[in-house]
């Protein structure tokens, strides 16, 4: 047994960001096997305007650059934007998201530790509102379609334009998420859509890959405690339990467990985007309910509404109650009311 006193060295702001964006290096290289170097475009764009952002905004407040700047908060929110947005997105769409971030859901809401909602999905949810067309060109994965190359990638980020010996119907395609929704609106039946080899193994090779590395990515987080189980198995528990009410009612028409769990962003935010410290609840009680919260919202938009996918939503509905969860949940401290 070590000897007291068990004092922990605590780690500095720094640190975590950087070992929070490192676990996500599998998934990341991953990612771009299967769907060319777009990512890291995406991420390369995101982190040059959410830093100049960050020394704007730090510059009009009157506070000291070069700490904020390098302590990893706004490139782990430039990666996390880069994931969310398709390969090829426009570069003006990600400096968009990018800036909406760090200027309006960090900065004037008091910058690092005071921000109400969380950054990366504020700025992806306003660029996905505002420009819906761009954020659908999902490019088809590595074995429907040959990776695109740097050249065409960069190309096309700067451009707009596709190569003369590309067209959009070559190289794009509905994700699983989106393939199921539209079919289901236009009558199809569950199991007939999941007969599609793209959906094969609730779905896709490329989805379910990418998720799973993710998925280990949060685990090391948890191993190392740099976040709590609670939040990552309330994610999963409130789609999965939802997701199983909607098999129980129509096995045909709502999908499978592993469908919701691997072929979207469900991942991503359990162990990365509904972990973020500020905006999330904090008492062990209040995580697990403001979890499940993010859990069933991202299935009842999935099942019923307008977005084929609803990870941004559920999160930052689920910010706005966290002041009300934190009221019902913090525990009383002894000798003081409520």
């Amino acid at each position: 047994m070590i000897a007291a006193p068990h004092i922990r060295r605590a780690r500095s702001v720094r640190a975590i960001m950087y070992e929070v964006s490192l676990a996500l290096v599998p998934a990341a290289l991953a990612h771009v096997w299967f769907f060319g170097p777009g990512l890291l475009l995406n991420t390369l764009i995101a982190a040059c305007v959410a830093l100049a952002c960050e020394a704007f905004m730090l510059t009009l407040r009157g506070q000291p650059r070069q700490p904020y700047l390098q302590d990893g908060s706004a490139l782990l929110a430039a990666v996390l934007i880069a994931f969310a947005l398709p390969p090829l997105t426009p570069w003006w769409v990600t400096a968009t998201a990018a800036a909406f971030a760090m200027i309006v859901a960090k900065h004037l809401y008091g910058g690092l530790g005071f921000n109400t909602f969380n950054p990366a999905m504020a700025g992806y949810a306003v660029v996905l509102v505002s420009f819906p067309t761009e954020l659908a060109l999902w490019t088809q994965p590595r074995g429907e379609h040959d990776a695109l190359s740097w050249l065409h990638t960069l190309h096309v980020t700067f451009t707009g334009a596709l190569p003369d010996d590309l067209s959009w119907d070559h190289i794009t395609r509905a994700t699983p998420l989106d393939s199921v929704q539209t079919g289901l609106t236009q009558g199809a039946m569950l199991s007939e859509l999941l007969l599609d080899p793209r959906l094969s193994a609730y779905g896709g090779h490329p989805w379910i890959t990418i998720n799973v590395l993710i998925a280990i990515g949060g685990v090391w987080l948890v191993f190392r405690r740099l976040i709590s189980w609670h939040i990552p198995i309330g994610v999963i528990g409130g789609v999965v339990l939802s997701a199983l009410a909607g098999r129980m009612i129509d096995s045909d028409a709502y999908s499978p467990v592993f469908f919701h769990l691997l072929s979207g962003s469900v991942m991503l935010a359990a162990f990365f985007i509904a972990t973020d410290p500020v905006s999330a609840a904090t008492s062990r009680r209040g995580k697990l309910l403001y979890a499940l919260g993010i859990g069933v919202l991202i299935y009842s938009i999935r099942a019923w509404g307008s977005y084929p996918d609803g990870v941004a939503f559920a999160v930052l509905f689920m910010n706005m109650l966290v002041p009300l969860i934190d009221h019902f949940t913090i525990p009383r401290a002894y000798g003081h009311a409520r």
